[in-house]
Parts: C-alpha cells; structure tokens; sequence
C-alpha cells in the first residue's frame, strides 16, 4: 500500500510529524542526468508557507538524495531520497488525540489498525506526497528525453471557473500568479475567495486539470491496465481527491455517438483525430494525441469552525481545530498531479520499450 508502479516503482515513507519524510525509487534507468536543483524546484512548487492561501507552516524541504546517483547520473540502483522535517507543532494535536476529526481518516486508521499516530494525520498527511514529487521530478526527466511534458493548472476553485485552453497552457502562465490558475482574471477572483473563507475559519475545494503534451503513442494495456484506469488510481490515491475524468468525461452524456466520436484524419503524414473528446486514450491505450483528464479536490477537512463529532469511546463533543492548514488544497497540489501524471507515463513507457525489445 506504500508503493505505486511496476517497472519504475517507488516506496514512500515517513510521517507528518516524524523526523523524516522520503522515497526510494527501483527500477529508474542508468545514465539519467540528475540535478538536485531541479527536484527542489518541483518540491518548492509544493511546499507550505509559499503564500497566503496555504498552510503557514514553515518548512524549507531541502532534498537530500541519499543513494542512487554517482556523480550526477543515476546507477541503476535503488534511489533514496529523504526530506528532514523541521517545523512539526506535535503540541496542536495533542488536546484532540481521543477526538475524530470530521472528514479526516482518523475513525478509519484507528478502526483498521488499532493505533494511529495523531499527529498531524500520520501517513494520511499530504505531507506524505513531499516522496511522490521528488521521484516526480525524475520521471520528469525521463519524459523530457521523449519530449513529453506535464502541465497541471488550477482550473476551478468553489464556484469560480476559469477560461483556459488545454492545448495551449504554459507553464509560465501556470506559475505567474500563486492559485496557479493560467485565466489572469479567475486566478484574482480565486485568491479573493481564498483569502475571504480562510478569514471566516473555512475552506473550499477546487479542480486540478492536467495535459500530456507529445504523448507517446501506445502507452497502456487492455482491459485492466488501461492508461486512464492507471491514471484514475494516481490521482485517487492524492489526499482529498474525490473525483477523476478523462477527456469530456461525465460530460460525454450529453453528446450523441456522432457528436462525441473523434474522427480520424492525416496531418503532416500522421494519423490523428480531428477533435480529441477522449482525452486522448481509446480502448486504454494512448493514441498520440493530448492526453487531458481533470481532477477534483474537495474542501481541506481541517477548519476552524465548531464541528460536532465523538471521542473514541463514543463520547460526543464539539471540535475546533487548531494548528496551520490550507484554506484551499489545490495550489499545491497541482505539482502533485503533475509528479503522479510523470509516474505512470515512465512506468507504461518502460513497459512499451520492455515489449518492443
């Protein structure tokens, strides 16, 4: 339950509040060039204290790579990477251990297991994906060989809907404003709201879409390895998500079969589709064009408003939660997204050059 992947397969481990968080990846190719800079970038993306719309918490997460890179490339060997925690306020959750916080995996971890670590969430934590970008950074890598890029963006946040098209996102435009909405004016509207409901002690939920730019073609297996099956279970396993489509996805039920069909054509000697309502993945497998999904994330479980819930014996109460959260999750997560995206196109490429060979 703590690794995801085949072939390129990572391991994350580490708590909220421990001393440490972490990934070891196996399985990465030989001869990467691996630059420490570039996976503290993908991690400063993610990180907390970077705004006002984000969780206070003030923690530098400065990588430390502890195997696997032998003067600037990788071996081939396992790859560890370790972040140090170094801001943990363990005292904030200490008056509300024996109490079940509304919407947090607390009931479930203790019902499951016996015994959980309350500090901040444990392993629920999304400071668990600190791993899950890190390793990110270098499937990044690996795609950038094949030219194919990632690009995730904000693209709704409550009731606030952006105007943006896939196709033609920059990461520039993604990374200019801090909500990472590319719409200048929604991104505006969106912080505003931000700033209102964290002032009222609450909390809304957003949308994350994603886009595959250069996809490979062939990426994904039939029936129960399709790529958006992959897909859906990377972005599920993300804290707070509780939603995952593809292409026109719950949308396509309001198009007729002529409607929605991406007819083929032949562009610069190539086979493509004229429109791509599919996302850019037929019967599982990768067709060559952008692959676009969306994710939805709901509003962070922790707020400061009374909430009424039970202790562990039963017991009912009223809860007020205190610490540093996020008034909204979906800022950072977009490089979350972005790192899980990475992970399964290196896993399904490694895959398609295993049958190739």
């Amino acid at each position: 339950m703590n690794s995801f992947g085949s072939i390129f397969r990572i391991t994350t481990w580490g708590e909220s509040h421990g001393k440490a968080i972490g990934v070891v990846i196996d399985g990465c190719p030989p001869n990467i060039k691996i630059d420490e800079a570039e996976i503290q970038k993908e991690l400063d993306r993610r990180r907390p204290g970077q705004s006002n719309i984000v969780t206070p918490r003030k923690e530098e997460d400065r990588v430390e790579i502890l195997s696997g890179v032998f003067e600037g490339r990788t071996t081939g060997t396992p790859l560890s990477m370790m972040v140090w925690n170094s801001d943990a306020k363990s005292k904030d959750y200490s008056k509300i251990k024996d109490t079940y916080r509304p919407s947090h995996a607390d009931f479930t971890y203790q019902a499951k297991y016996g015994i959980r670590d309350h500090r901040g969430g444990g392993r629920a934590s999304a400071r668990e994906t600190i791993g899950r970008v890190a390793a990110g950074a270098i499937a990044k890598k690996i795609l950038a060989e094949q030219k194919i890029q990632v690009i995730a963006y904000v693209s709704q946040v409550y009731h606030l809907v952006g105007d943006i098209d896939p196709e033609k996102v920059t990461r520039q435009q993604v990374e200019k404003n801090a909500i990472r909405c590319p719409d200048p004016k929604a991104a505006k509207e969106m912080i505003a709201l931000i700033e209102r409901v964290k002032k009222a002690g609450d909390s809304v939920g957003g949308i994350v879409e994603c886009v595959v730019k250069n996809p490979s073609i062939g990426l994904g297996s039939p029936v129960f390895e399709k790529l958006e099956a992959r897909l859906a279970q990377a972005m599920l396993s993300i804290p707070a998500t509780k939603g995952f489509e593809v292409g026109e996805g719950f949308g396509s039920v309001l198009f007729t079969g002529s409607e929605h069909n991406d007819n083929f054509t032949t562009k610069e000697g190539k086979i493509v589709t004229i429109s791509n309502r599919s996302g850019g993945i037929q019967g599982g497998i990768s067709n060559g064009m952008p692959i676009f999904f969306r994710v939805a994330f709901k509003p962070t479980a922790s707020i400061v408003k009374d909430q009424e819930t039970v202790t562990k014996n039963g017991k009912k109460t009223n809860l007020k939660i205190e610490g540093r959260h996020d008034p909204c999750v979906i800022p950072r997560a977009v490089p979350i997204v972005e790192a899980m995206t990475a992970l399964v196109l290196v896993d399904e490429l490694l895959k398609q050059k295993a049958i190739k060979e």
